[in-house]
Formats: C-alpha cells, structure tokens, sequence
C-alpha cells in the first residue's frame, strides 16, 4: 500500500496577467487589463497590429504591440483572421504571452483566481506524504506559494517553514523553490508526517468531502 497521496491538478488561469504602466491619465503606475479587443491599422502592404489594454482604475488604453510594419504577405491567414474578428482564443492566448510582455514592463501581475481541477492518482486522505503533480495549460508568473496558500489553506510563512525543514520541496530542485513561477510538469512534495492537520490538508489537496 503507498504511503503517498498523489494527485494531479490541472490549472487554468482565470485571469491574464496584469502589465503594471505608466498611466498617462491617473500619473503613476497603474495595472492594465486585457480588453479582449485587438486593433489593426494598414499602411500600403504594411500592417500594424495590438492588443487592447485599459487602466484597472481610470480605464485610459494602452495598445500593446503585435507586430508593426509587418508586410501583409507575411502574416499567416489564420493569424490575420483572428486579428480582424477579436477571436477570444487567439486574444487569449496572446494575452498569456508573459515573455512578450516581459518586454514592454519589468512588472507583471498574475492573479492567483485560477481554476484547479484535481485528479487522484494513487492513495489516500490517510498518507503521511503528499505529492502534486502539476498540468499548467498557461504560462504563469503565479508563485508556488501563492498556489498552494490559496489551494490548501496554509500561510505563507508555514509554508516557508516547511520548506526550510526540508519538508516542503519541488522538483525539480531549485533554490527559493516556493517564489518561482509555477511550472507545467512539476512536483511538489510535502512531508505531513509531524503536522497535526495532515488530514484536512490531504483533503484540500485532493478536493471532495
């Protein structure tokens, strides 16, 4: 009989993540917000296209570089249709793009409302040990930490602590493993043996009664 409850949760991301910009209209940095919309603006054979963002507070635009001066013959038919139509798959998808966002801000914010659906692999709410095995569908600036503190109900810092008790890793290993980016395929496994409450955080972890 294994001594390890093993469970997979699958993680969708409610939220794009948030650019932090200067804010023309409320003069500071503010967080902007996908719009869902894209805009699209032709000059001869070259096309400009973005991605529409509003202020979280004053609703001012920011328009997100796509491409500019892109030769119309060198944007695939199915990209441009998605541009001319607002397709909320490819606005979503680009909207999760955080490396290209990663280029026009030093701050992103990833809001931790995400949707996690959990499966059960192998044992159960009674093991001592307890192991996650993560599915990220998106590319996700969200701490490992701010995961497991929403999903499970633990501070950070009992979480911090677990870790440096060595009861608390990820793999694969990392230094400051707890305030890296979840990443899909990865493990976390705790060491519930000496926590009191092991069952009910068991319970979290695999969701259901």
């Amino acid at each position: 009989m294994s001594h390890t409850l093993t469970v997979q949760w699958t993680i969708e991301p409610q939220s794009a993540p948030r650019p932090w910009l200067a804010c023309n209209r409320c003069g500071g940095h503010r967080p902007f917000v996908c719009s869902g919309k894209t805009r699209l603006n032709a000059n001869g054979r070259r096309l400009d296209a973005w991605l529409i963002y509003r202020c979280a507070v004053c609703e001012d635009t920011w328009n997100r570089p796509i491409f500019e001066r892109r030769n119309v013959a060198s944007v695939a038919p199915d990209v441009l249709a998605a541009l001319q139509s607002n397709d909320p798959v490819w606005v979503r998808q680009a909207a999760f793009d955080i490396e290209g966002l990663r280029q026009c801000t030093d701050r992103i914010e990833d809001l931790a409302d995400s949707n996690v659906e959990r499966h059960v692999l192998g044992g159960s709410a009674g093991c001592a040990r307890l192991e996650i095995v993560l599915v990220v569908r998106q590319a996700s600036s969200l701490r490992v930490d701010r995961l497991l503190s929403a999903e499970l109900a633990l501070s950070r810092a009992r979480l911090s602590k677990l870790e440096t008790k060595g009861r608390l890793t990820l793999l694969p290993e990392s230094r400051k493993a707890l305030q890296r980016p979840i990443r899909d395929g990865s493990r976390i496994v705790l060491d519930l043996t000496a926590e009191d409450d092991r069952a009910e955080i068991a319970r979290r972890a695999r969701g259901g009664p």
